[in-house]
Order: C-alpha cells, then structure tokens, then sequence
C-alpha cells in the first residue's frame, strides 16, 4: 500500500481535479479507483523527481508489466485452445510490444493526465506505454487481479486493440500455412515457377503445392515476398482467412 506521508501533494479530499482523474480511469479502463493515490502514482513520471520527492511510476510500471504478462497470457490461452505455446508467445510478444502500448495509450489520450516535465524532450509515446503498465500496476493494487482481467477483456480490447490486426501482422501468412498443413498432415512446397533480373530488378513468382497439386501463386521482388503473396492466396482458397 502507498503511504500518503510520502506523498504530501495526496493528502487531500476529492476536489475537481480528483473527480477528472476517477472519471478518466473509469472512462478509459472501465475501473473505478478506490485509493487514488495508487493512479497519481501511476500517471507520474520520473522527470518530476527531484531531492525534496522521488515519486514516480516506475515500481508501478514494472509490477503492471508482470500483471498485464500475466493477464494477456490467460487471454490468449483460452482464446486459442488449439494453437501451441509459440503460436502463443508471438501473439503475446506483439500485444505488450512498446509499440502496441504506445499505441494504446495514445488513443486513450494518456499523455492529457500524465504528469511529466514539460520542459524537457521526452518521448510521449513511450511515457504512455509506461503509463499504462502503470495503471495496470495501480489497478492490480486497488482491486487485485481479477480487477485487472476484466479491465482488459472487457473494456481495453474491446475500445484500443485490435487484435485482428496483430495477428495478421504478427503471425505471417506462411508461417500460418505452416501450422495448418501441419494440422492436416499434408505434404506442402513452395516451386519457383521463374525468377527474372529486369534491368537489375528481381522478380520472383512462386506456386504453393500442396499434395502435388497447385494452389496460390505468388509475385515478388524477393523470394520471400512471393512465398507470403502465394501462402495468402492458399490460406483464402482455404477459407482461412
């Protein structure tokens, strides 16, 4: 628990600015905050600090990154029950990515509320990937774990992430292909139908075999290109994606 005689500046009644705060965690993380002295906490960074206060929300940041770990590897495991620990673990890796973080906290507009000195050149986007570990952390705190899976389930994912979106991003169409011949214990080659230097421009087309019978055919400058354009046009013969 945060003891407010370390933080002179929390010892206060809810006034308007406090009222601001509570209505911005609810909006935003659809969590009501109980003490708020965790969340200020939370949204304050380090370049505050000086030798009459270290408040900052770096303990809280790295406690919410191992809660929100915790959190999105529950998620996920019930969500793709059939899917193993690698698959897993790439999609994990992409949601509590810096960037997917930043990116969350840019949308719900963090950077309004956090506290940081403005007169030096930080990151944003990075103070609001931080941030938001944070709150996890002060939430975790405040309401415990549970608190913090609905928060997550229910209100971030729902608003800020587009999961959808990552996992195309994030799982490759061939790697995709991969695990699905897998599944079905069929024999699959990728065939270079030809590969042109055009005025010194490379251009490779590649047909997916799939049991000795032809399915996507892909185009590109590299070999790698071709194979990911001809494993999606396979993957949508398929019907999976």
């Amino acid at each position: 628990m945060v003891s407010t005689l370390k933080f002179p500046f929390f010892q206060k009644k809810r006034n308007s600015e406090d009222l601001e705060l509570i209505r911005f965690i609810l909006t935003r993380f659809g969590y009501r905050p109980s003490n708020l002295a965790h969340f200020e906490q939370a949204l304050t960074h380090r370049s505050l600090s000086n030798s009459d206060s270290d408040v900052s929300n770096e303990r809280l940041e790295f406690l919410g990154d191992a809660i929100l770990d915790a959190v999105i590897a529950d998620y996920l495991f019930q969500r793709f029950p059939s899917e193993d620990e690698g698959y897993l673990t790439k999609i994990k890796s992409k949601v509590v990515s810096r960037k997917t973080l930043g990116e969350i906290g840019e949308l719900m507009e963090l950077r309004s509320v956090i506290r940081y000195h403005k007169g030096r050149t930080i990151n944003l986007a990075t103070i609001e990937g931080n941030a938001f570990e944070a709150i996890m952390g002060a939430i975790y705190l405040d309401g415990g774990y549970v608190a913090v899976k609905k928060s997550i389930e229910h209100h971030v994912f729902r608003r800020y992430v587009d999961l959808n979106r990552i996992l195309e991003e994030e799982i490759d169409f061939k790697s995709k292909l991969f695990i699905w011949i897998q599944k079905k214990r069929l024999k699959l080659d990728f065939d270079v139908v030809s590969e042109e230097n055009v005025e010194g421009n490379w251009r490779y087309t590649i047909v997916v075999r799939i049991n000795e019978t032809n399915y996507g055919r892909g185009i590109g400058t590299t070999k790698k290109m071709a194979e990911q354009a001809a494993a999606k046009e396979t993957l949508e013969l398929m019907g999976e994606i």
